[in-house]
């Protein structure tokens, strides 16, 4: 069964500073686009969970999060206290009633205790080497909860496309249902052409040329081609499990050929039923573009 390439997965993990939490989302693709989108990722960590990250969900768009939820004690970010007590006798020389005033005094405190080089949860590795087990096994949860997201919306896709692909079948059917008179529409053309030119050809050198003529615009081949795309998209979407790039290959066939039927039509019923399945194939264009 195929995979959407949008997907999303969750996973927690207990760890020495707190409760860990593990989101992956994925969205549409041509290659393995990883972002990793936190601070705690231990630097050494960086590529053997890009490599884990692009050997499971193999393409696509992939954001990676990591959020800590710190316990207790662990909870309280670091100061440099020696920093701190620093901007407050700067202040304090700058303006010396600062520190006859309790009230400005604590508001200058807590205004120096927000600074990011006083206080900088970065400066603890909340990460350590012995949490790593179990960090790595709530990636791989996330990992397979984005796998099974996946397979819920590429079963949704899968009978989308592929009814669209017998519904453009069924409109060839109907193109073929119009053939005969389309031939006889053309053939009355070129005798109304030829009675207002008053011109008598000879019988047989005329029937020559229409078959020649008529020959220009047989779908003959055009019908037997796009019966094959056709087919060859659902043996392959049904017999591949990352088919996406391919189906767009074959996709591109199919809409030569329905072209070509177009450029031949000659017939406004046959021109109805190729803007249909040009809307059709357009549709079908769009959604294998999510097909893994």
């Amino acid at each position: 069964m195929i995979q959407s390439m949008t997907g999303y997965g969750k996973a927690e993990a207990r760890i020495a500073a707190g409760k860990l939490t593990v989101e992956i989302r994925t969205l549409n693709g041509k290659s393995a686009d990883i972002n990793i989108k936190t601070s705690l990722l231990p630097k050494d960590k960086d590529i053997p969970v890009r490599q884990k990250l692009a050997a499971g969900l193999q393409r696509g768009t992939i954001d990676f999060f990591l959020t800590l939820e710190a316990d207790g004690d662990a909870a309280a970010k670091p100061i440099d206290t020696a920093l701190a007590k620093a901007y407050l006798r700067e202040a304090e020389s700058v303006a010396p009633e600062i520190a006859v005033n309790a009230i400005a005094r604590a508001e200058l405190l807590a205004a120096i205790l927000r600074f990011p080089d006083v206080v900088d949860a970065k400066k603890t590795d909340a990460i350590t080497e012995e949490d790593w087990p179990a960090v790595e096994d709530a990636i791989d949860a996330a990992i397979a909860a984005v796998g099974d997201y996946r397979i819920r919306e590429g079963a949704a896709l899968y009978r989308d496309v592929t009814s669209r692909v017998a519904t453009i079948g069924a409109l060839y059917d109907e193109v073929e249902s119009l053939e005969g008179e389309r031939i006889e529409t053309v053939k009355s053309k070129l005798v109304k052409a030829l009675d207002e030119l008053q011109a008598k050809p000879d019988p047989s050198r005329f029937e020559q040329e229409l078959i020649f003529y008529l020959e220009k615009y047989d779908i003959n081949e055009e019908k037997v081609r796009l019966r094959q795309h056709c087919k060859y998209f659902m043996d392959t979407i049904d017999g591949e499990p990352a088919p996406g790039k391919k189906l767009g290959f074959i996709i591109q066939e199919m809409g030569r050929e329905i072209n070509t039927t177009g450029s031949k039509a000659n017939h406004a019923g046959i021109q109805r039923l190729v803007v249909r399945m040009k809307d059709e194939l357009e549709k079908i264009r769009e959604q294998s573009m999510n097909i893994l």
